[in-house]
Parts: structure tokens; C-alpha cells; sequence
């Protein structure tokens, strides 16, 4: 595939992808739909609940694209940035899945709700959908560690924009701790960290097509210096 077209597809299928992933920032433009700011906004989501379908679908739809554009970015056969990927790979399919599997009832508001979860008292749905979320964080975070390490004696944009998200994770994991706990500003709490996922995955996406380009240049520069080449001139 020609590279230009390879980084066309790759960009078409990632922002379709994050523009999917961030229906909630509608959510608060809509009255009556985020009732509160202690609100998560997978609770939005249940079934029954306004436009809860579209939202499981924007999901859905958001992990199938994240997805397919880290597959044709590719990996590479440098070892932390494969694993890497596998952790972005992890995040995508676990947001696909916790489409296709929404919470039953609303965990972060209602007290009854909370209580059934407690006690494995529902339906599989909601502990497939809360499974796949933590597992949504873990990949993610995982691969942003990666990251940290992999450019820690870099001082590329891209290096430090991976530590600013790290010190970001470092400060909002105790808060996003701390609101579960407390059950108040889910939704600011959650915002911060899908605005954070978001620009993790533009600047993995940036950095898999970078180093395609710069293996590509140096392959066509070891083909114009190879013998045969330098015998014609």
C-alpha cells in the first residue's frame, strides 16, 4: 500500500474513531440528559434511558475504528513499542465491548443500584460493561508507561507529551479513586480522562506513521548506496 494512501486510511479511521469516542461531550448540551455532575457517563448508556442506543452504538462504532487504525498503522519490532500497541489494541477492543454489553442501571447515581452491584445481584451485562471499562484504563495506561520509558531521554514533542499525560494519570488516578468512593463529579472526573485517552491515541497513531516514514526513507537511501547503484554512477 503506498504510504500516502496507508497514512490517509489510517488518519480517516482514527478520527472517525475519536469523534465516536467523544459523544459525551455533548451530554451536558442537552437538558435533562446528564442530570447531575456526579453523573458517570456510562449511566447515560442503559438501556431505556434517552438515546441510549446511539450512545452503545457510538461505542461500538468507536472501538471498530480505533481498532482497524492501529491495525494498518501497524506495530513495530521495537519490544516496548509493540507492547505498546497490544496495550492500544486492548483499549480499542475493550471499548467495543463495553458497547455491546451497557450497565443495567445507573451505578454512580442510584444507591439501590449500587447496592445490587455490590452484591452481584445483576444481570451479566453490568459487570461485562464495568470489566471491559477498568480494562479500557489498565491498557491504555499501560501503554502510555511504555511510552514514558521507551522516550525518557527524548525531547521530542511528542516524548514530552507523553510525561505531561503521565503526571496528568499520576494526579487524576487518586481522584478518579476518590469520586468512585464518594459518588461525586463522575463526569468531570471521566471527562478529564477521555480528553487524556484522546490525545493518547493521536499521538500513538502520529508516532507509528513517523516511524514508518523514516524506515521507508532509510530503505530507499540503503537502496541508492547499494553496489550495484554506486558501480553505474
Amino acid at each position: 500500500m503506498p504510504a500516502l494512501a496507508k497514512r490517509t486510511i489510517v488518519w480517516v479511521l482514527g478520527i472517525g474513531g475519536l469523534l465516536s469516542y467523544n459523544w459525551w461531550v455533548l451530554g451536558p448540551f442537552k437538558p435533562g440528559l446528564l442530570r447531575s455532575p456526579d453523573e458517570f457517563f456510562s449511566n447515560l448508556e442503559v438501556t431505556g434511558q434517552p438515546y441510549a442506543a446511539v450512545m452503545q452504538h457510538l461505542d461500538v462504532l468507536s472501538g471498530l475504528l480505533i481498532l482497524a487504525a492501529l491495525a494498518v498503522a501497524g506495530s513495530t519490532s521495537i519490544g516496548s513499542a509493540r507492547r505498546e500497541w497490544l496495550g492500544m489494541i486492548v483499549f480499542a477492543i475493550s471499548g467495543l465491548i463495553g458497547g455491546l454489553f451497557p450497565q443495567v442501571c445507573e451505578d454512580g447515581i442510584s444507591v439501590a443500584c449500587m447496592d445490587a452491584e455490590r452484591h452481584f445481584q445483576l444481570p451479566l451485562s453490568q459487570y461485562v460493561h464495568d470489566g471491559s471499562g477498568i480494562i479500557e484504563f489498565v491498557g491504555i495506561t499501560l501503554a502510555l508507561l511504555l511510552a514514558v520509558r521507551r522516550t525518557r531521554s527524548d525531547d521530542t514533542a511528542t516524548a514530552r507529551t507523553y510525561r505531561a499525560l503521565a503526571t496528568g494519570a499520576a494526579i487524576m488516578y487518586p481522584i478518579l479513586g476518590l469520586t468512585y468512593m464518594i459518588n461525586k463529579l463522575g463526569a468531570v472526573v471521566e471527562g478529564v480522562f477521555f480528553v487524556g485517552f484522546t490525545v493518547m491515541v493521536l499521538v500513538q497513531l502520529h508516532e507509528r506513521l513517523a516511524q514508518r516514514r523514516l524506515s521507508a526513507d532509510h530503505n530507499e537511501g540503503m537502496i541508492d548506496r547499494s553496489p550495484t547503484m554506486i558501480a553505474s554512477r
